[in-house]
């Protein structure tokens, strides 16, 4: 007789209590997420997991953005219709999860086998958690790089150091023809990641702090590099529009997601160049990005083991190395990175970039927190458009924060 197929701790379970739903049909796993990019990816995860066993049945749903996705979840929760597994950004699952809207996972989490739940980035569980209790399962995570028209710089002879200062230095020398080098968007990811390079923070504890004195600096050198000609304000509406003036090198330089980089090479014209995000204080800290897999209320104890299933399935080491080559998002655990050594061979700037995941910090895990990112992105706009100063925009997105409700 052959061996039996080794089983997860939860497959194990799910199956043996299970075990005649099982014989009847598979427990239909909804999987709602936001990765329509690489939505064929998700759909192959899928399809192998459920050739891989009869218990479940995985299917995957692609809704857009992370911003498209969470009203969809919303009015499901409402009217009774809530998948058993949805993908949140790290800023969306917090209000949810106060509200009772999802799953606590904390036990689950517990009972995962030491060799997966040692493996992970410590950051990158703490991403999931609201308090002491975990909401959010890891998967795709990135953080924040610099990509830049190296073609361009080549030609021009210029290089940057990787601080805000010389690249404010290195925007100033490509400040020629009309060009504006820097895009300043208006964007609270990149500009949490800007204030953290400089040692400080916009939230302590539960208060927000979106006037400290490192925020108003980098707000302040965003503002004076824009009305110099050097930066290039845009707002995430813009989107479109920056990537296209990035490709004809009207801009050089863009703060953005790791994962970007994968859309980033497809511009035509010009040579990707992309390095880790400008560290202007020794020993800075980044902001992980990207989101976590929650189960949302209601979901039956079977749907809520298939969906634990499907994750585990997920953070397998060879699937993770896949599915890192397949987006360029961050590995969320520490034994996917020697399985990505050919591929950061031939993607040594990559190399470089996700190694920022050993001083990755977690984005804050506040229910209000992305109220006030509205907020913060309303004070980019108002200080590089010229409006206001930095200052007074970040003082009153602090006073707009501390009366949120």
């Amino acid at each position: 007789m052959r061996p039996r197929p080794q089983l997860s701790l939860t497959l194990l379970l799910a199956s043996a209590i299970l075990a005649p739903a099982a014989q009847a049909a598979p427990v239909r796993v909804e999987f709602w997420h936001a990765m329509g990019g690489v939505k064929d990816t998700v759909a192959r995860y899928a399809r192998d997991f459920n050739a891989s066993q009869t218990t479940y049945e995985v299917v995957p749903v692609a809704y857009g953005t992370y911003r498209d996705l969470l009203p969809k979840l919303q009015d499901a929760l409402k009217n009774g219709s809530a998948p058993a597994l949805a993908q949140l950004e790290f800023t969306q699952f917090p209000t949810l999860a106060a509200q009772g809207d999802l799953t606590d996972l904390s036990r689950a989490v517990a009972a995962v086998p030491g060799p997966l739940s040692g493996d992970v980035y410590p950051a990158v569980w703490k991403s999931g958690q609201l308090g002491a209790k975990t909401y959010g399962l890891p998967w795709n995570v990135s953080v924040p790089v610099l990509l830049y028209n190296a073609g361009a710089l080549r030609k021009a002879g210029v290089s940057f150091q990787d601080t805000w200062t010389g690249l404010e230095t290195a925007s100033r020398t490509l400040a020629t023809g009309g060009r504006r080098p820097l895009i300043a968007a208006a964007d609270a990811w990149t500009f949490e990641a800007n204030v953290l390079s400089r040692g400080g923070t916009l939230v302590e504890g539960t208060r927000p702090t979106l006037n400290s004195p490192e925020a108003v600096e980098a707000l302040t050198q965003l503002a004076r590099m824009s009305a110099g000609g050097q930066a290039q304000p845009r707002t995430l509406g813009e989107a479109t529009r920056g990537a296209f003036d990035f490709a004809r090198g009207q801009n050089l330089f863009v703060p953005a997601s790791v994962a970007n980089w994968i859309d980033a090479r497809k511009l035509p014209f010009f040579t990707l160049g992309i390095a880790p995000f400008p560290c202007e204080k020794a020993g800075c800290t980044v902001p992980l990005g990207g989101a976590v897999l929650s189960i949302p209320r209601g979901t039956p104890a079977a749907g809520q083991a298939g969906a634990l299933a499907f994750w585990q399935y997920l953070m397998d080491p060879a699937r993770l190395a896949d599915w890192v080559q397949a987006t360029a998002y961050a590995p969320p655990r520490r034994a996917v990175t020697p399985l990505l050594d050919g591929w950061y061979a031939k993607n040594p700037q990559l190399r470089a970039a996700h190694a920022q995941m050993t001083r990755a910090v977690p984005r804050p895990t506040l229910p209000d927190y992305s109220g006030w990112t509205v907020l913060i992105e309303q004070a980019i706009t108002r200080a590089t458009s010229g409006q206001v100063s930095a200052k007074a925009a970040l003082d009153d997105a602090q006073q707009g924060a501390l009366k949120w409700k």
